[in-house]
């Protein structure tokens, strides 16, 4: 099991910044990659960014590329998203999730793929 545990969601004007937090803990070592994943009001969940543990390759959805930015600090089992450029489309509930090791896939925006998820963090943008 791997336990996840968001952080640093909260209230943005437009054009402001948050960084979100994600710590992992349990059976870390089994950790293959690491996404991010929104939801807002009445919509579906979806794909924000991921990052693949070992390697370090970044994966973005065309709505945030170029404003959000996805990290990992191996050491401390964390991943951040530091977002940039906040606008209120981008208002939702955030959440962390990990995919396996064994899961291997190419396609990091397959929201079944993961199978460990937090709790979520709230994120607002007003205008």
């Amino acid at each position: 099991q791997v336990q996840l545990v968001e952080s640093g969601g909260g209230l943005v004007q437009a054009g402001g910044s948050l960084r979100l937090s994600c710590a992992a803990s349990g059976r870390t070592f089994s950790v293959g990659a690491m996404g991010w994943f929104r939801q807002a009001p009445g919509k579906e969940r979806e794909f924000v960014a991921a990052i693949n543990w070992s390697g370090g390759s970044t994966y973005w959805s065309d709505s945030v590329k170029g404003r959000f930015a996805i990290s990992k600090d191996s050491a401390k089992n964390t991943a951040h998203l530091e977002m940039n450029n906040l606008k209120p489309e981008d208002t939702a509930v955030y959440y962390c999730a990990a995919r396996p090791s064994t899961y291997r896939s190419t396609t990091y925006n397959y929201l079944p793929g993961y199978e460990y998820w937090g709790q979520g963090t709230q994120v607002t943008v007003s205008s």
